[in-house]
């Protein structure tokens, strides 16, 4: 992990920036003392499909809701 003084990053933050955006991991320090980690924000749209693909079960009949039954589950 990359830790940068404030003088530097202030000097270089376009830089900085474009090494978060490729992945590189980038701490900024003041005295040498790291006080903020610097990361890109997942760009919208980057979720990963499938990812919870066997983590769990999907009731039987989930797709078959009745409105009688929703409505019953909402006291109606």
């Amino acid at each position: 992990m990359k830790i940068v003084n404030m003088h530097e990053a202030k000097a270089n933050l376009s830089k900085l920036v474009a090494a978060a955006e490729k992945g590189e991991a980038l701490v900024i320090a003041r005295d040498g003392k790291p006080l903020v980690n610097v990361e890109p924000i997942a760009p919208k749209g980057s979720r990963r499909p499938g990812f919870l693909i066997g983590k769990g079960t999907v009731p039987d009949g989930l797709d078959r809701i009745e409105t009688e039954n929703v409505a019953a589950a909402f006291g109606r």
